[in-house]
């Protein structure tokens, strides 16, 4: 029993050493880790669709942070002793965060303020479809996007997305281009700060439902000023994903701003209202 024993310790280290530096890939989507920031990596049409696309393989070497740093990039916090080195994020960026004038949210009355307020400080919301997927056909499909309703001097009610074709929920809006979008105050620091949880009715949420259209070409200088300037990083992305603009004509406004109910906002109102 000993001798299985000592024997067995360490092969289950060297397993467990392997496979430390190796992180689990999706074919459609990348993932980044919470690690370096690396604003100025490779993007370019050569290089990264061959990272973008799965390479034939569940499985990549997770290279080490500290692998390739760059003269000026900081240096992170090292993991705990006789941990495995974390890869670096390739894809990640300093976004453009938004800070609305004031002290924070408008008084929870003023409800199209709130609401014009969530969509224009929110970077990222909710985008929920009827799926076209075979297995769940007819059936809801939530997926994350990036958002932005304008510049951050700007703000417009109308939220922008930059998308491609090889999107699930962009085959989706081709068959049935009506979505809803939610955004929560807790993507922020003000519900943290209040010690609300996210379904806390106190810690805002603004649903906008409609139809979702393609950006024509007049608009496209706005809508490329309005991504671009929150999420830098998107105008390195390939141009053989076909990106595009698209953008949420709402038809309903759903707010939840407090306890005893939702509101319902006119969306004469909501565009006429400004959240700085």
């Amino acid at each position: 029993m000993r001798r299985t024993l000592y024997f067995t310790l360490p092969v289950l280290a060297n397993i467990v050493t392997a496979c430390a530096g190796y992180t689990l890939r999706s074919s459609v989507s990348w993932a980044v880790s919470s690690n370096d920031v690396v604003e100025d990596a490779d993007l370019s049409e050569e290089v990264a669709p061959a990272l973008l696309v799965d390479g034939g393989g569940l499985w990549k070497q997770a290279y080490p942070a500290g692998a390739e740093k760059r003269p000026g990039e900081r240096a992170e916090p090292e993991g705990d002793a006789g941990g495995a080195p974390r890869p670096a994020r390739l894809f990640s960026y300093r976004t453009e965060k938004v800070t609305v004038a004031g002290s924070g949210p408008p008084p929870h009355r003023e409800t199209a303020k709130t609401a014009r307020y969530i969509a224009h400080s929110s970077d990222w919301g909710f985008l929920a479809t009827i799926s076209s997927q075979v297995k769940i056909k007819r059936l809801p499909f939530g997926n994350i996007f990036s958002t932005s309703d304008g510049p951050p001097d700007n703000s417009t009610g109308v939220i922008y997305f930059y998308v491609t074709p090889m999107d699930n929920t962009v085959s989706d809006l081709k068959i049935d281009p009506y979505a809803s979008l939610t955004f929560s105050e807790a993507e922020g620091d003000f519900c943290r700060q209040m010690v609300y949880d996210p379904e806390d009715p106190r810690c805002a949420r603004l649903t906008l439902t409609g139809e979702m259209v393609e950006v024509a070409p007049e608009e496209l200088a706005f809508a490329e000023a309005a991504m671009f300037s929150r999420h830098p990083v998107m105008a390195k992305w390939p141009v053989g994903h076909k990106w595009f603009f698209m953008k949420l004509e709402p038809i309903q406004v759903w707010l939840q701003d407090w306890t005893g109910g939702t509101a319902l906002i006119p969306l004469e109102d909501y565009f006429k209202a400004s959240p700085f």
